[in-house]
């Protein structure tokens, strides 16, 4: 009997944890493409030692490169189980591709995921930042940032009329700026780390 199990709605209970170490286990999830939550507990068959955590990771696994685990958080034996949600958590060769145009011709999708658990010591595991709070941390920063140079960009504006006619300053139409304005925050809703690609 497994320590671990994991629920995605939908599908059976999976428990088949593959130890990878005395403190790590493994489980593929297929057909994880639609997957916007998942859910990791403990089966109660036996609790974690005193004084550790289960630190929960998530992977696309990738023939052509090594694995990149994202933290997902933790569970423990007073928080035995808790919900991810992975939504946002994309295949970064995937978005890499898709910013560089698939220049070496399109590459096959793993649809198969990877769920991490290493049992580590609760003092490392708090210390730890989720990959989706991350994410939600850089779209809010972006939107913030986006806000702060379109109104300081719109402080500036001035009416064609207003133009001096002999000088030697560029002007750019602030449609063009309202334009960026809009299709940048359309891309951090659809993916808060577009930019990193």
């Amino acid at each position: 009997m497994s320590l671990f199990g994991l629920i995605i709605s939908g599908r059976l209970p999976q428990s088949d944890f593959v130890a990878v170490d005395a403190t790590k286990l493994l489980i593929n999830v297929p057909d994880i493409d639609t997957v916007n939550y998942l859910v990791v507990f403990l089966t109660g068959f036996s609790p974690l030692p005193v004084g550790t955590a289960a630190a929960i990771y998530f992977s696309w696994p990738d023939a052509n490169a090594a694995p990149t685990w994202q933290y997902l958080g933790h569970i423990n034996n007073n928080k035995p189980s808790a919900i991810f949600k992975i939504a946002q958590l994309k295949k970064s060769h995937e978005l890499e591709a898709q910013a560089h145009g698939m220049v070496f011709g399109s590459q096959e999708i793993s649809h198969i995921a990877q769920i991490g658990v290493s049992v580590e010591p609760e003092l490392t595991v708090a210390q730890q930042t989720p990959a989706v709070s991350s994410a939600n941390d850089n779209k809010q920063f972006g939107q913030r940032m986006l806000e702060n140079f379109f109104n300081y960009a719109s402080s500036f504006g001035v009416a064609p009329r207003d133009i001096p006619p002999n000088t030697s300053e560029t002007f750019v139409p602030f449609a063009v700026v309202q334009n960026w304005y809009t299709n940048f925050q359309r891309r951090m809703e659809q993916n808060p780390n577009f930019w990193k690609y």
